[in-house]
């Protein structure tokens, strides 16, 4: 594998689709209530990008570094265990990352928010440097939060709440509560992907003291767990849409349940830990179409 072909794997492109779902998400509501704007929707999508490719390689050296990555692993390698990237670069690709994503985000405040609101522009640099710092956290340091089941919370804050409120809010300079439904749809279904990566990786995490979800409570109860987020991601959004006037063309992310349908199914049939491993991408990509169909519905609705 060459160095370009190593970087662009330890990039992780295939989680990149689910990091942007909850950015289109905050700015299908921002349209819906006439407060869209494409310069903050870009800038948003690019902070987010920054992000992700961030928390990947903090999560490709920071499990190397804390044994959580070895040859027991079921996943798709990593490239500092691999020896493909040495850990020396890629701290400095951590902190590139880093700096890329606090310059987008800084840029993006001041675009929100411009000089008149600077208790607003602090909030958010803080919300900023916090979501930097959960990037790292998740596998990075002493006592990083994913080692300790903690990690599906993170999840549910940043890819949900953060992701689809907060960005919902630098449009329109106020938060309306209806909006954490789809935020906290959003977040399930976040929170999903990473269930099925624990899942995945029960036997590994637990031969390197990564004790997840899955390692504490085991697989039948995290088949369980994976369950409700999907079915409570999906009643969220419909007692979303009963807020307003009830069309049929807000009802358009329905016609997305028969992926999630099929994806429940396979999920309860899994018997091997690479059963789970295809799934991932498939509950992003599905989390994305649904978002699609959400948006475009309230935008005909």
């Amino acid at each position: 594998m060459t160095k370009v072909k190593a970087w662009i794997s330890a990039f992780r492109l295939r989680t990149l689709p689910l990091a942007l779902s909850s950015i289109i998400m905050g700015g299908f509501l921002a349209a819906y209530y006439d407060a869209f704007n494409w310069i903050i929707f870009l800038l948003a999508s690019l902070t987010t990008l920054f992000l992700q490719v961030l928390s990947n390689l903090a999560n490709d050296y920071g499990d190397t570094v804390n044994g959580a990555d070895h040859e027991e692993r079921k996943g798709p390698a990593r490239m500092v265990q691999s020896g493909l990237i040495a850990l020396k670069s890629m701290r400095h690709a951590i902190v590139l990352f880093s700096i890329l994503s606090f310059i987008t985000g800084l840029a993006l405040i001041v675009i929100a928010f411009g000089s008149a609101n600077a208790l607003l522009s602090l909030l958010f640099i803080l919300l900023g440097i916090a979501a930097i710092a959960a990037a790292m956290k998740y596998t990075m340091g002493n006592n990083p939060y994913g080692y300790n089941g903690l990690g599906d919370f993170y999840v549910l804050l940043f890819f949900g709440l953060v992701g689809v409120a907060g960005s919902f809010y630098l449009y329109m300079h106020e938060i309306r509560w209806e909006v954490l439904l789809p935020a906290s749809s959003v977040g399930f279904l976040s929170a999903g992907v990473l269930n099925l990566n624990n899942m995945r990786d029960e036997q590994s995490d637990k031969m390197a003291n990564k004790n997840t979800l899955v390692v504490k409570k085991g697989i039948n109860w995290a088949k369980k767990y994976h369950y409700s987020l999907v079915v409570g991601a999906l009643l969220l959004s419909f007692v979303f849409v009963l807020f307003g006037e009830l069309t049929a063309y807000k009802l358009l992310f329905l016609l997305s349940l028969p992926l999630f349908i099929r994806h429940l199914i396979v999920v309860n049939k899994a018997k091997e830990s690479k059963a789970f491993d295809p799934e991932l991408k498939k509950l992003a990509l599905s989390t994305l179409i649904y978002v699609i169909l959400f948006g475009v519905g309230l935008i005909l609705g």
